[in-house]
């Protein structure tokens, strides 16, 4: 019996029919367990390993009582990933396709669209969308659909009048086979009087000041200088700012010259008694400074040499407003004439201009010099044409401007638009309006909450600047033609009398009715831009260095 027992205890020890339940999981079985696969697989897997071989212990009838072992199955190996039979699971991997693609190696079919829906805002219109949601949500609890015998919707009575009234309202529009919103083709726009409350939330437009692109102006003066004794009188031009870089300013009695390059500052003369200076302007080229009295009369001086070169006269009161236009002076006067002077002959007087009928006050040649433009107390802006070949007007007005409602005293022409005229009214008026000399008619009007003092285009930038009176007494800087206002120009206490440009059009100065001259750089130019035109520009290149070799 011990033999037996021996032998049933090799058998159980060397069995390999049933689980081993000690020692370590296989390699591969660990493996399996670890890589997370599905439990077929697994089940499938452990059920091949089962039948891959057993080894049984029999023992023969002879008389040597020998043990004979014999094997079932194909393979007592370890499993291994790759095998000889059958596709592997990497090669099954690397078959199989991706979802959405087509079996024309990986290309998208011709007439499929793409995977998501991107609408694009620029093609919506919102406002329609909005109506036709809020006129479809009213009658969506009332209305219901019914599919007759054909497949096709067959609509109620009140669904059939609430689209013929949609269709109306949508200016005979068919509504139900014409998509609400459309990202390819814009459609029909809203019925007008629709107001969409959540349009502002899409529409809010970033201020100027703060885009990239936008340019930076200085708020405070460069430099401030006292001007003691000007007077204050909105009907008088008491500055002016000449070619050769000079300024001449009118204080009390005194006519003072300050060089803006050098700083000097000289006393060109000092009137005696209660005479004074109304109005000054320099001659486009040259250092002659023409300057309009209190008594009536025009006065030519050279002020490099500080020598008076002549007087004129022609006019019964005081001369408020000059303008040049090559050898012609005109002069404007309280006694609503203006009167042409050829500064160049003894009879100076060549023609007298009669439109106004209370004092002239602005006065301002185009820069073609084909039109005089004149601006009076009488609330009238009147233009002349100039005489054929001739650099001074004649005759009777071209164009009457009656709509403004104050004095005009602002008075500036476009540089790059020479039929563009912009005039700015006083305290009852506070617009500045915008006419086409060429056809008479009013362009655009901007109400400026304020008396306008004085205009000026830049020479730099497409923009003008305008001064002003109560209530803030600040300059003002818009962008041309849109007049989106740039910025405000804050620092004078009182009203801004006048402005001027520098030769270079770079800086402005204001002189104000509190006794001070302001500089202002707001249309320096781009260094950038400076840059960018001097490296297009190129030198022509020598024929000599061409030749050489």
């Amino acid at each position: 019996m011990a033999q037996f027992k021996f032998l049933n205890e090799i058998n159980s020890f060397i069995a390999m029919d049933g689980e081993l339940a000690k020692g370590p999981v296989p390699r591969w079985q660990r493996k399996l367990n670890l890589s997370g696969a599905s439990s077929s697989f697994n089940s499938s897997t452990l059920g091949n390993t089962s039948a891959r071989g057993m080894l049984s212990v029999s023992q023969s009838g002879n008389a040597n009582n020998t043990l004979q072992l014999s094997t079932t199955g194909v393979s007592l190996k370890t499993p291994r990933k790759n095998s000889g039979k059958g596709p592997t699971a990497s090669s099954v991997k690397k078959s199989s396709q991706t979802p959405g693609k087509g079996g024309t190696n990986g290309q998208a079919q011709p007439g499929a669209g793409g995977d998501r829906f991107i609408p694009s805002r620029t093609a919506t219109d919102f406002d329609l969308g909005h109506y036709i949601v809020q006129q479809s949500a009213t009658g969506s609890d009332e209305n219901g659909e019914n599919e007759n015998t054909n497949g096709q919707t067959a609509l109620s009575p009140k669904q059939s009048e609430r689209i013929r009234s949609l269709s109306e309202a949508m200016r005979g529009c068919d509504i139900s086979s014409k998509p609400l919103l459309s990202y390819r083709v814009k459609p029909e726009r809203p019925p007008e009087g629709h107001v969409n409350p959540m349009k502002a939330m899409y529409s809010v437009k970033t201020p100027m000041s703060a885009k990239s692109g936008s340019r930076y102006i200085p708020n405070a003066p460069e430099r401030i200088l006292d001007a003691p004794e000007i007077m204050n009188d909105y009907y008088l031009n008491l500055m002016d700012w000449s070619t050769d870089n000079v300024i001449a300013v009118a204080l009390g009695s005194s006519v003072y010259l300050w060089n803006a390059a050098t700083g000097t500052i000289e006393m060109l003369f000092e009137n005696e008694g209660n005479d004074h200076a109304c109005s000054l302007s320099w001659i486009h080229e040259g250092h002659i400074l023409a300057v309009g009295t209190n008594a009536g009369t025009v006065e030519l001086w050279d002020c490099e040499n500080i020598k008076r070169l002549r007087v004129m006269n022609g006019h019964s009161a005081r001369v408020g407003v000059l303008a040049w236009n090559s050898y012609v002076l005109c002069s404007g006067s309280r006694d609503g004439t203006i009167v042409n002077h050829d500064v160049r002959t003894r009879q100076h007087n060549i023609g007298v201009l009669e439109g106004h009928t209370q004092e002239v006050c602005g006065l301002k040649w185009s820069p073609d010099g084909k039109y005089l433009a004149s601006g009076g107390n009488d609330n009238l802006v009147h233009v002349w044409s100039a005489a054929n070949g001739s650099p001074h007007a004649v005759g009777e007005p071209l164009h009457v401007f009656n709509q403004h409602q104050a004095a005009i005293r602002a008075l500036a022409w476009c540089p790059w638009q020479p039929n563009v005229l912009a005039s700015g009214g006083g305290t009852a008026d506070r617009t500045i309006k915008f006419w086409n000399v060429a056809n008479g008619q009013l362009m655009n009007s901007v109400d400026t909450k304020s008396q306008v003092c004085g205009l000026l285009f830049s020479k730099t930038y497409k923009e003008l600047i305008s001064a002003h009176g109560y209530v803030n007494n600040q300059l003002s800087i818009w962008k041309y033609p849109s007049m989106t206002k740039q910025v405000d120009l804050m620092g004078h206490t009182g009203r801004v009398l006048q402005i001027a440009m520098s030769p270079d059009g770079s800086t402005v100065m204001s002189a104000g009715a509190d006794e001070t001259l302001r500089l202002w750089n707001c249309f320096t130019p781009d260094p950038l831009l400076a840059k960018k035109e001097k490296l297009a520009v190129r030198e022509k290149p020598s024929l000599l260095k061409q030749s050489m070799r």
